[in-house]
């Protein structure tokens, strides 16, 4: 049974390339609309600018992926990053711990986290819309809590803003000055995509989505994996709380809120199905990029904030109702 089930999520699988390609299309679109509209839109300061404002968007998305997947939802990753954040400025400014050490709390706190909601959906049957609406609540006080309501300065660091604000590939190519934010996107994007299409998480983060039932009843410990899940969105949060402290050189425990959308959205434009069982690591990195770049282009148009929203919704719902429509076809 286990093993029709992965054979559907294959013919899903195939069945979204479409949409993936027209994503990746909008992009094309949008850089050659903004280009001509522009001639400050397609210069390298502005694309790396772009790069920079996906990493963390991405980072996020990548987690939100695998729950997405699974037919969850994690309305937290936005204040878990934060979270994330603060317990790293605690570790390296309060407590005068070594960078690495600090890297570890903020992957350890989103870790927490995604456990905590893992376990709140699987073992406590809580509707993941509440568990990790919960959470999200719970990781913004926490770290206002934590951080005394002020943010907290690496300025005794300096090398910790260099995770993302440094650049290897500047020093290995004159002038090539990519932040190291985007390989360590680039890089945490190959990893997942190796996780969820070559390894047994991917297996059943697909059955479960698919039908979770079904893939109980074929003796997989369905709660077991949905924790893991869980626990790995958490990571990637993590992950993205210490790149945004790095990027700000500060945790910032007002910020967070909003996060969960953009990462949301990128993983639906991607193709990832809100109904479960489909999503690609590919696509959600090619929606991250609409976002950033759409936001990017509107900012540069002088177009106010408030209309960027509206126009990410918008092409949020498109999304949703052309999966509606495939897999209505289906």
């Amino acid at each position: 049974m286990i093993h029709s089930l992965l054979a559907r999520g294959s013919s899903i699988f195939r069945s979204s390339a479409m949409q993936r390609v027209l994503a990746f299309g909008g992009l094309i679109v949008l850089f050659v609309g903004f280009s001509l509209a522009s001639p400050n839109f397609f210069n390298f300061e502005n694309i790396k600018g772009i790069l920079l404002a996906t990493a963390v968007n991405g980072v996020l998305a990548l987690g939100s992926t695998f729950v997405i997947i699974t037919a969850g939802i994690d309305l937290s990753v936005g204040t878990v990053m934060t979270f994330s954040a603060v317990m790293t400025g605690v570790f390296i400014t309060f407590w005068h711990l070594p960078v690495p050490l600090g890297v570890l709390a903020g992957l350890s706190a989103g870790a927490l986290c995604g456990f905590l909601n893992g376990t709140m959906v699987s073992r406590m049957r809580l509707p993941p819309f509440v568990a990790t609406l919960g959470m999200l609540y719970a990781t913004k006080g926490l770290s206002l809590v934590i951080s005394g309501l002020k943010p907290i300065y690496f300025t005794d660091t300096p090398e910790f803003a260099t995770i993302s604000m440094g650049s290897i590939l500047g020093m290995i190519i004159p002038g090539f000055d990519i932040p190291n934010a985007v390989l360590i996107l680039f890089g945490a994007a190959i990893l997942a995509n190796l996780i969820l299409t070559k390894t047994v998480i991917g297996r059943y983060t697909f059955a479960i989505g698919s039908n979770e039932e079904a893939t109980r009843l074929s003796g997989v410990n369905v709660n077991a994996w949905k924790t893991v899940i869980y626990t790995m969105c958490g990571i990637f949060a993590g992950l993205g709380g210490v790149l945004m402290g790095a990027r700000l050189n500060s945790a910032q425990p007002a910020l967070g809120a909003g996060y969960e959308l953009d990462a949301i959205a990128a993983a639906v434009i991607g193709g990832t199905s809100l109904k479960g069982g489909e999503g690609t690591i590919v696509g959600t990195i090619i929606g991250a990029f609409v976002i950033s770049t759409l936001a990017n282009g509107l900012r540069i148009l002088s177009v106010p904030q408030e209309w960027q929203i509206v126009v990410t919704g918008a092409i949020l719902v498109m999304a949703v109702y052309m999966d509606n429509l495939r897999r209505r076809k289906e």
